[in-house]
């Protein structure tokens, strides 16, 4: 390998001031990310206030239907990924690998783990309006189309594909969304300290 050959690497093996440049941009970037991440009710906030521009914008243009209904199917991909287990009871049945989720109430308390966690699902959905809005800046994502059969495509989508993971979750018991362990209740302390 000559000099320069790997990647971000100038001439004289420094990194190049592009690949600084972005390498620092990234970092700022992850940093503002992992700033905003206890801050849930924002961050979905800000989400849906993309999402109803984007939909002003969509309303306004009167186009881009096609690159809305991409969007849409996205986001239900999202949206079942983060209601599905990490590890699918049904893959499970036979073998006793790894953990499983409760199905008897007298079984060890196990948090519902998620395919797709929160944060992810957040910031895949906030890109995914990104791009789409950015799309609505171009006329060659404006493909004539007849709207209302996509919205019926997308509702009839939407049954269907719902309807197959609540029977889902009904089948393996699994409820996606944990409060937490029961607490039990002991025998109440009177507060008395025995005397020796």
């Amino acid at each position: 390998m000559s000099e320069g050959d790997s990647i971000g690497e100038s001439v004289h093996g420094k990194p190049s001031v592009v690949y600084r440049f972005f390498s620092r941009l990234g970092q700022i970037y992850q940093s503002w990310l992992d700033k905003s991440t206890p801050y849930t009710a924002v961050r979905w906030i800000v989400t849906l206030g993309l999402s109803f521009i984007y939909m002003i914008r969509v309303y306004l243009l009167q186009g881009w239907y096609i690159v809305t209904y991409a969007l849409g199917i996205y986001h239900l991909n999202l949206f079942i990924a983060f209601l599905s287990p990490k590890v699918d009871p049904s893959l499970m049945e036979d073998s006793d690998d790894g953990p499983s989720l409760p199905t008897r109430q007298n079984e060890e308390f196990r948090p519902f783990i998620r395919r797709l966690p929160e944060f992810k699902f957040w910031h895949s959905a906030t890109k995914g309006i990104l791009v789409a809005m950015a799309c609505t800046f171009f006329e060659a994502f404006n493909v004539p189309v007849f709207w209302p059969i996509l919205v019926m495509y997308f509702i009839m989508l939407f049954c269907i594909t719902m309807k197959r993971q609540i029977k889902h979750m009904i089948k393996y018991r699994y409820i996606p969304f944990t409060h937490g362990k029961r607490k039990y209740k002991g025998k109440e302390d009177a507060g008395k300290t025995f005397a020796s």
